[in-house]
């Protein structure tokens, strides 16, 4: 792993994806030096994003308010305006909260012909309901309520699980699935190793 690669981490809701990305970045800074990652959250682009007084983002905290999921058009331009403004070639990628439905993922997969990165990484840091429950309440997070929760559980299963399903086995990514009932630590030394980066 010697060139810019693209990555897509995937998990339910406190799985530590963040967490996870962070420490990824160091050590592909050591592993490669000269190339720097860009990082892409599409949750805290949204927490950022419903500040505004725009009618569309209005909507869109309406619809974070009560937990739903919001449409594919609206994760794809967060993305899509991310890149678009900070990458600058011959740097990492790294996806953290997206895609989520399918259809974003068709249109994500787009986007990796078109920047030249061939066989992405997915890594699916795979946590149970309840330890994500668990995770989610103890965070405290203003978003974290337990009714919030249990609708980001629900739709991670009807939607965000059938995604999965489109990279697992598909030849055109690397598909790793990782144990994320762990610590840190562990978790992390997993995804270094499955990546071939030791």
């Amino acid at each position: 792993m010697n060139t810019p690669q693209a990555f897509i981490f995937i998990g339910r809701s406190g799985c530590g994806k963040g967490t996870q990305v962070q420490l990824l970045i160091e050590v592909l800074k050591k592993k490669i030096p000269g190339i720097d990652a860009l990082y892409i959250q599409t949750g805290q682009q949204f927490r950022d994003f419903i500040q505004d007084t725009s009618a569309t983002a209005q909507k869109a905290k309406d619809i974070y308010d009560i937990g739903g999921l919001e449409p594919e058009f609206l994760s794809t331009y967060m993305w899509v305006k991310e890149l678009d403004e900070k990458y600058v070639g011959n740097q990492h990628v790294i996806f953290d909260g997206t895609p989520r439905k399918m259809h974003e993922a068709g249109v994500l997969h787009s986007c990796f012909g078109f920047y030249g990165f061939t066989k992405p990484w997915v890594v699916n840091i795979d946590i149970s309901e309840e330890e994500s429950a668990r995770r989610l309440m103890a965070r405290k997070r203003v978003d974290d309520t337990e009714e919030d929760v249990k609708k980001r559980l629900a739709w991670y299963e009807t939607d965000v699980v059938p995604t999965l399903g489109y990279y697992d086995g598909n030849p055109a990514y690397n598909f790793i699935k990782i144990f994320g009932n762990r610590s840190i630590e562990e978790v992390h030394a997993d995804i270094v190793k499955r990546l071939g980066l030791v």
